[in-house]
């Protein structure tokens, strides 16, 4: 694939790898034996026949409820068919300074939103006055939940698209209007995101007959089916496995549709440590990485060089209730070395932070974000979602914790970028220094100048409060009303027209003329 000429410039790191090469060698192998001796069970007997027909072992699985095949994989048809699997891959953009270019073997880091929450939480600010001395009044937030809907994705990709530190656009809360049927839920989600912001869009497919509608919509967009396959808009997360190593069938057929269209796609998998895989980080990072090489092994198989992502998103099950516990080591750890999987067999990495498990913006939402941004950037994964806006593990998208995210984000890619310093740097600074002692003041203060205005020198956090945490939130909500309160990006008119009178289905209501 051609290079964009331009492309969002990401951040570059150094990256931090936690497994030794004997570590990586072991997880490589068990996995590979996972394929080989337990093997997958596939739903999908199409997918099934394939992987029959390139040396997989296929043999019937009875009693599972549904037509099913056991899939057995020798090691040797597994490496060459991920070998396949392009080392770069492309996302397009409407803007083409926003296309990012994805390459495994440079630790290049973009971070986005995720996620498709039913709540959105609404942010309300309210004063209060002490009981014992009216003159003290505070101003502290209220917050409403609201049921997620197409407008108010509208507005989150609207903001989204002013936030300076995310580099794309995965919906982060879902559709559920009620007038907007399962069948046109692909079209209004589609269109509600690239009516409203210029960088790359990504989303998963709720049927697979709307397939070739939002392709449509791209396409013009794009400007025609080879412009859209040259500067991909779009690109889709398919989770095929259901953990443990159950391919599912509705999702293979997505992922055959969505391949043979020349498609970027995420080859996802997101099984929970403690139930759906070993909780064990051993256990965990060997079965998610079989099952994502089994699915990256399929795309290839459908199209050789179809551009894919190793998409990985393990969790550990809380003790206490099995729900998804994000906030702790583990998912760290889980999550650093299937980045280095990736890296191993160069294919660039779909990964996740910033999921906390605050149910509203705070201490304990700040403390648990920043633990992830910070880890997961500096382990290099190419593409980073869930970062922006989401409280109560995935359940709540929030657009004041979006905007307090972007600020911790751009602190975690400054803090990542390459150090300085070359030959250059030291000659300028020695001739500084020499200059700064010979005169009468001895400060550096107006040679600051220039490396604030090169953008070399960080900004003090943007919503520091001085008498109560709660200042934080209301210098936020200020900020958040101002982005706001900005024209959106939207389609030309004559765009919109045109793909409301070709894709049938999309709401009037989200028109933006």
């Amino acid at each position: 694939m051609t290079e964009p000429d331009t492309f969002r410039q990401g951040t570059v790191v150094k990256p931090y790898e936690r497994l030794n090469a004997e570590q990586l060698a072991l997880l490589d192998a068990a996995s590979l034996k996972i394929l080989e001796e337990t093997g997958i069970w596939c739903y999908n007997l199409r997918a099934a026949e394939l992987f029959a027909a390139h040396g997989a072992r296929v043999e019937d699985e009875p009693g599972t409820g549904a037509p099913c095949k056991r899939v057995f994989f020798p090691p040797e048809m597994v490496r060459k068919y991920i070998a396949m699997a392009p080392s770069r891959v492309v996302l397009g953009a409407r803007d083409p300074k926003n296309r990012l270019l994805l390459d495994a073997c440079v630790p290049r880091i973009y971070f986005g939103s995720g996620s498709e929450t039913n709540v959105w939480l609404e942010t309300e600010l309210e004063e209060f006055q002490a009981v014992n001395d009216p003159a003290r009044k505070i101003t502290a937030p209220r917050y409403r939940e609201k049921r997620g809907d197409a407008l108010l994705l509208a507005r989150a990709a609207r903001l989204c698209e002013q936030l300076e530190n995310l580099d794309f656009f995965i919906r982060p809360v879902n559709i559920q209007d009620r007038d907007i049927s399962q069948e046109d839920h692909d079209v209004n989600k589609f269109f509600a995101s690239l009516n409203n912001i210029t960088k790359h869009v990504q989303a998963g497919l709720t049927t697979r007959d709307s397939l070739d509608k939002v392709l449509k919509m791209a396409e013009i967009i794009a400007g025609g089916s080879e412009q859209l396959r040259h500067n991909p808009l779009i690109s889709f997360i398919a989770c095929v496995f259901k953990s443990p190593l159950q391919m599912v069938a509705d999702t293979t057929d997505k992922v055959f549709d969505m391949v043979e269209a020349g498609m970027p796609v995420v080859i996802s998998s997101s099984p929970q440590g403690g139930s759906s895989a070993p909780i064990q980080e051993a256990g965990m990072v060997a079965q998610i990485n079989a099952e994502i090489l089994a699915g990256v092994m399929l795309t290839q198989l459908i199209k050789p060089g179809a551009p894919v992502l190793y998409g990985s998103v393990p969790v550990r099950a809380r003790l206490d209730d099995l729900h998804d516990l994000y906030g702790c080591p583990e998912f760290n750890q889980y999550n650093n070395d299937t980045v280095q999987l990736a890296r191993h067999y160069r294919i660039p990495c779909y990964s996740t932070a910033g999921v906390d498990d605050a149910s509203i913006p705070g201490l304990q939402a700040t403390f648990e974000k920043v633990f992830t941004h910070l880890y997961m950037g500096m382990c290099g994964a190419q593409y980073i979602h869930y970062a922006f806006g989401l409280l109560e593990r995935t359940n709540i998208f929030c657009p004041l914790q979006a905007v307090l995210d972007n600020e911790q984000v751009g602190k975690v890619k400054h803090c990542l970028r390459p150090p300085k310093v070359d030959q250059q740097s030291i000659d300028e600074v020695l001739t500084m220094i020499t200059k700064v002692m010979k005169s009468s003041h001895r400060l550096f203060t107006r040679h600051t100048r220039k490396a604030t205005h090169a953008g070399e020198v960080s900004e003090p956090y943007r919503f520091g409060a001085r008498e109560h945490e709660d200042g934080v939130i209301s210098r936020a909500a200020a900020a958040l009303a101002e982005l706001e309160a900005r024209p959106g990006k939207h389609l030309p008119p004559e765009i919109q027209d045109r793909i409301f009178n070709e894709v049938p289905g999309i709401v009037p209501r989200l028109l933006s003329k």
